[in-house]
């Protein structure tokens, strides 16, 4: 029952997020054996026309060289969200890593689906992803130390 899950302490007048993992913003629907074995494999794109090999899904695991080509149409909101959480929790991030999240952010906008997503969110637990909601705060992001 959503009313029992409370995901945020409170300091002083004002509720935030724990940084344990139940941030809403980092949760999205995924396909199990997809999310399994993205784990924590670094993003990267390095095959224009994937073969598929979770059915219809074009995502594709690179084991080998521990590294996750996400299908296109997802690729702006998976970094959007990765680059919210090492902002938000003060995680670090290597120069590579930004500097993809950042044209692949860039490259492919917000779109409604996140949207409506992030509207939900800040419904549930109050902060949504400024990147998302706010395009300047994403400027300042990706422009930082280039």
């Amino acid at each position: 029952m959503l009313a029992e899950w409370r995901p945020e302490e409170l300091h002083g007048d004002r509720q935030v997020v724990c940084a344990n993992g139940w941030d809403l913003n980092n949760l999205v629907p995924a396909i199990g054996e997809v999310n399994g074995d993205r784990g924590n494999l670094s993003f990267g794109a390095w095959m224009r026309n994937p073969t598929p090999v979770y059915g219809q899904c074009l995502s594709l695991p690179d084991f080998k060289l521990k590294r996750f080509q996400p299908r296109e149409e997802v690729r702006g909101r998976a970094v959007r969200i990765s680059l919210y959480m090492h902002q938000r929790y003060n995680l670090k991030m290597s120069n590579q890593d930004k500097q993809l999240w950042c044209a692949w952010a860039k490259t492919y906008p917000v779109d409604d689906w996140e949207r409506r997503r992030d509207e939900r969110i800040i419904k549930l637990q109050g902060e949504g992803n400024a990147l998302v909601t706010i395009p300047s705060r994403l400027a300042e992001l990706c422009n930082q130390n280039e």
